[in-house]
This record gives C-alpha cells, structure tokens and sequence, in this order.
C-alpha cells in the first residue's frame, strides 16, 4: 500500500514514510493510492474476534509495510486491557429501536481520541525506526480540547519524541484544561494561546512547512511529526470501529450481515466522518453518513450549497472540540471525490487561505450528496437532548454526543430514514460536567467548582465516574504558559531548549 499527497499526486511514500512526516512536504495530506476492499463474507467472519484482531485484520491492508510481529506489537500495545474501561474497547449501546451508541471515550482520557493516539505512538515508533535515521520526533499538535490530552497520555515518556501541545486559552472546558495542563511525562509540554483553535491549527501547519524551523530543528537530529488527524496514523485507526461497531450489531442480531446501516457522527475537523467513509469505500454497508455541526455549522453549510465558507462569526459552544471553521480532512475527502484531482485541491486551498471560502461544481457537490447528509444543532437544543435522553432512557450523554442525537432525530423526521443506525458518543459526559449538569437539572445547576459538579452528577445520574477524571483533583498544575498565536514559532523554540 503506498500513498500520496493530496496537493501532489505524483509523490509515492510508504505508510511509515507518511506517519512519520505527518504531512507532505508541499502542505498536503496523505491518502492511499487506493482503498483495500472487504466482502461481506470478510466482515461477517470479524463477528467471532476481540476488538485486537478486528483492529488487526482491518489495518494490515493499510500498513504493508509493517511485519506481522510489529503490527502485534503495536495493536496489542494500544488496546491493552488495563487502558480502557470496557472490556469490549468501544462497545455499541442499544439505546431504543433502531438507535444506537457507539462508545468510543473508554480509554485513557475518556474521549475518541483514544481510539487512534493509544495506537500512534507505536505505530511512530515502529515507523521512525524504519524512516527517521534516529531522529528525535517532536509531534506538534493544536488541540480542541480532546485531542491534546489524549496526545500528551499516549507520548508521555515514549522513547526518542517530545510532545508540544497548544490549546486555545478560552476555547476548552475546565477538565480539558486540568487534564492538559497536569499532564505527568519527561517529554511534554502544553501552552495555551490567545486565539481559537483553528488559530492554532493555521499556526501548526505553517510551523510545519516552515523551512528556517526545520533546518533548525534538522541540527539538533530532530523532525516535526503531528498526531492531529492531519496525520495518517490518526486517522487509520479510526476505521477500525467502524467496521467493529457492524460486527457488534449483528452479535446483538440488530442487524444481518449485508443490511445497511446509517452513521451519524459530531463532527468538526472531519477526521472521524472520514474515517466512516474509509470504512464505506472498503465495503461495509453503509448507506448514509450524517455529519452533525454544532453552531459553528461550516461544514453542513458545505454539504448543503457546494461553498465553504470559514468568515463567518465564530461561536464558543458547550461542545468545544466542536468549535471549528477550517476543517482539515475535508481536503481528503474533496481529493477523492475530485478522482485525485490535486490541482483543484491545491486552487481549492489557496482560496480558502487567500479569501476564507471556495466553491465546489455543482457536479461534486452532488457527489458527495450521495454519501453524506448533514445538519446542525443550535446550542439552546443541547441541553433539551441530554435531559431528554437521560429522562426517557436513562442515558446520560455529553455535549458533543448529544449534538449529534438531535441532528439524528431531525434526520428521521425529514427523511424517514430509520434503518439501524450508529451514533459516535465521543466523549464521556464527565468531561463537561458542569454542562451536563445543567442540562439534567433544567438549567437549576447549583454554583459548584468542577469537581463537585463531577460528585453532583454522579448523585443526580448515578452514572459511574471515569477514574481518569476522578484521579486529576489530586493532581499538580504543571504548565501555565500562555502566548499569541504569532509567537508560537519561538515558544517552539523556548519549550524545546533550542
């Protein structure tokens, strides 16, 4: 399996090659030259297998470069029982009907991000072997809240790495912040920035291409890497729920092996939806990808008109991992659906840094209408969703979770659609206590600090308190750097020793 950039399809690289570079030299992102495909026959058999070997059977395809000992080693290494909560990894909930959850907030940090950055690491190392002539890696990353956290627990002390993350000041909940900013390790270090994330993101991947940063970075025998979704190693591991949530559905006779399904997945930097698409392109079947937006809803106002348009005003929700208006791995999925067109995607990027907006043709707008549909929830909906499915169910979801159940149930009554659906649960309502609180009470939560909000849910709920938010009150601030969004080039510099 080889790759090749989104912005230049004549390059060729290896897997290993693609996860430890992150991106492209030219800016693009790494996409496989092609998709494996799994016949219904090869799914069905995933049915008798543990959530490792899934993960196994489905990224081997993708990682051919990798033997059979390293991919073990790996996978083995990341899901390793003792990390998440769930026996099953990411189980699937049956919440009523033809409505279920896929848990995917288990692991270490109790958000999505688990699922791929318990992985990357390994998968780094084993590729920086094979690639990086004994460099250090230092992955940068810009963080929404979950992704930052989950980075920093899954590098911590890996040998040969070092881990910058940068989260915006005011753009993530208090127990995001905890958990960033106490984060244990030899390796890391957090700092946050005046600005929104994708000020952060914008200035990531321009430290990234940044020739001068390299060659310095290039003397001290280190190279950037990223384990933000750009990266290919993020991303991969993402595909694999997917095709674990089908097996469990058919394990729950839910489903029949070949019966279609819908996906509806709270969506911001549009790595997690993709992922969903990966999985439709190999075979599963899948009928619809519903992508959900919170107010910040650039990308269902792409789905629906062909424009994308990032000048528009710019909301802090309670789903801040949400909170986002440049959405990186739509690229991907814009480079596909053009038929690798990278011309187009290299116009299509430039516009969108040059002008903030681009418009697709009609003819690829109506392309990817057949594979996805989209909608968004204002954030006065929200809470109305939680304490709704907590009511009735007896389910308790967070913010982001709950952002996609209601753009799922507005779904069904525009469309009718309600065969067996998938909605990703990607964080655990623990994470956003205080709004999820609020919620549940209708609006009567007391004036607590974030712990006791976290004690007054579980006394409310009953809902069982994750021992990673648990744990972190007994926890040391570590890190209370703070910078603009045009300095964090030098504070690259000043967290690194360089």
């Amino acid at each position: 399996m080889l790759y090749t950039s989104t912005r230049d399809n004549s390059i060729r690289v290896s897997a290993a090659q693609a996860i430890a570079q992150g991106i492209s030299e030219e800016g693009g992102l790494f996409v496989p030259v092609e998709l494996p495909h799994f016949d219904i026959e090869k799914i069905a058999s995933m049915t008798s297998m543990n959530y490792i070997a899934r993960a196994k059977t489905v990224l081997k395809e993708y990682l051919t470069d990798f033997t059979e000992e390293e991919l073990d080693y790996c996978v083995s290494g990341a899901y390793a029982a003792q990390k998440f909560s769930s026996p099953q990894i990411a189980p699937t909930v049956n919440v009523d009907g033809n409505k279920n959850i896929l848990e995917l907030w288990h692991g270490p940090t109790c958000a999505f991000k688990d699922m791929a950055l318990q992985l990357l690491p390994y998968l780094m190392t084993v590729s920086a072997k094979k690639t990086a002539d004994g460099k250090t890696i230092v992955i940068l990353v810009a963080t929404s809240g979950d992704t930052g956290k989950a980075a920093l627990e899954g590098f911590k002390n890996v040998d040969n790495t070092k881990i910058l993350v940068f989260y915006p000041v005011d753009g993530v909940s208090p127990m995001q912040k905890l958990q960033m900013t106490t984060q244990e390790g030899e390796n890391v270090a957090v700092c946050a920035i005046n600005g929104n994330f994708d000020d952060a993101q914008s200035a990531v991947k321009s430290i990234f291409t940044n020739n001068d940063i390299k060659k310095e970075l290039a003397k001290k025998n280190m190279m950037f890497s990223s384990a933000n979704s750009i990266n290919w190693g993020r991303l991969v591991p993402q595909i694999v729920y997917y095709f674990s949530t089908y097996c469990d559905l058919i394990n729950m006779n839910k489903i029949k092996a070949g019966d279609e399904i819908n996906i509806v997945v709270p969506t911001g930097n549009f790595g997690n939806i993709l992922a969903g698409y990966y999985a439709k392109k190999m075979g599963l079947p899948i009928k619809t990808l519903v992508c959900a937006s919170n107010s910040n809803n650039v990308l269902t106002d792409f789905l629906k008109t062909g424009t994308y348009d990032k000048n528009r005003k710019f909301y802090t929700t309670t789903s801040p991992s949400m909170d986002i208006l440049i959405s990186s791995n739509l690229e991907r999925l814009l480079y596909h659906m053009s038929d690798g067109d990278d011309k187009l995607i290299v116009d299509l990027m430039n516009k969108l840094s040059k002008d903030g907006k681009y418009t697709v043709s009609n003819e690829l707008i109506a392309k990817i209408q057949k594979e996805f549909d989209a909608g968004y929830t204002a954030e006065e909906n929200v809470d109305d969703t939680i304490k709704y499915h907590f009511d009735k169910y007896h389910y308790l979801c967070d913010t982001h979770t709950a952002v996609a159940v209601k753009v799922y149930d507005e779904y069904v009554k525009a469309t009718g659609d309600d065969i067996p659906t998938v909605i990703d649960s990607t964080a655990s309502p623990y994470k956003f206590s205080a709004s999820v609180l609020n919620a549940v009470l209708a609006g009567k939560a007391p004036e607590l600090n974030e712990f006791e909000m976290v004690d007054e849910l579980h006394n409310v709920t009953g809902a069982d308190v994750p021992k990673p938010i648990a744990s972190l009150k007994d926890k040391e601030v570590r890190f209370s750097d703070v910078c603009n969004k045009e300095d964090m080039s030098q504070m690259v510099f000043k967290l690194l020793n360089l």
